[in-house]
């Protein structure tokens, strides 16, 4: 193997690194310290360039939104389960981001499917939703929530969307689509995953990336978890308190 082609096995656009040089994106690091916000180093890391103000404001709020909710949330209370364990708390934070699968964690990736079909396609939101149920999906993805019977995340972020087509940061199609199913499904109102969905939509992200912006942002909260968890001293801690015996299902 000659060096050009040991070279060229990890070649990357994303990163230089050599002696005395880090750049990131083309950009030295260095001028980027202190110069740039953490959502607007993901942007620039997963697309090559930096967003505008008004793209960073957007995208931001989709971070924030994302970060917790609590131990109800499998994948917290798996943060807080491991770091009784004595494991590190980077342990606890891969076993927490390990259960973000598609029922847990992805359903913002599957609502940018939904969406970017019914845009691309330009279908009534009827048809797409009578479509996807006939494949055997019972709980449309973005739509409706277990604990809250209105997401309280979901009005800041169309609110921001919504003045983020006003002044032309976005599209919009993504938006007038999620609005659309939401009306079809009325009562049902749209979540969270819904509502970054549109974000991560209307800001041209491609639908595996909402799941991982998903995991970036649910991780500050099982880091939380995971740490607060570690100072409270108990020990080898199970889904429930030790006087609660499962139900036996034996004969």
């Amino acid at each position: 193997m000659t060096d050009s082609q040991a070279a060229d096995w990890w070649g990357t656009a994303v990163s230089r690194i050599e002696p005395n040089v880090i750049e990131l994106r083309g950009i030295p690091v260095q001028s980027l310290i202190g110069d740039i916000g953490f959502g607007e180093m993901i942007w620039l890391m997963l697309r090559g360039e930096r967003p505008s103000p008004d793209q960073a404001r957007l995208f931001e709020a989709a971070l924030i939104a994302g970060v917790d909710h609590g131990p109800h949330a499998p994948s917290i209370a798996v943060a807080r389960m491991a770091a009784t364990c004595g494991v590190g708390l980077n342990n606890a934070m891969a076993s927490a981001v390990n259960v973000l699968g598609d029922s847990h964690g992805g359903a913002g990736e599957q609502c940018v499917e939904l969406l970017t079909e019914m845009v691309t396609r330009e279908v009534p939101a009827g048809t797409v939703i009578a479509e996807w149920r006939a494949r055997g999906i019972r709980y449309l993805p973005g739509f409706g929530h277990r604990f809250h019977t209105r997401d309280p995340r979901r009005d800041p972020l169309l609110a921001l969307v919504t003045e983020a087509v006003a002044t032309g940061t976005v599209p919009g199609a993504h938006l007038r689509a999620a609005l659309a199913v939401e009306e079809a499904l009325n009562p049902v109102p749209m979540n969270i995953d819904g509502a970054t969905a549109v974000i991560y939509a209307e800001l041209g992200f491609p639908a595996p990336l909402a799941r991982g912006l998903f995991v970036l942002s649910r991780s500050v909260g099982i880091l939380a978890h995971a740490w607060e968890e570690t100072g409270q001293g108990r020990r080898n801690k199970g889904p429930i308190p030790p006087s609660i015996r499962p139900t036996y299902l034996g004969r």
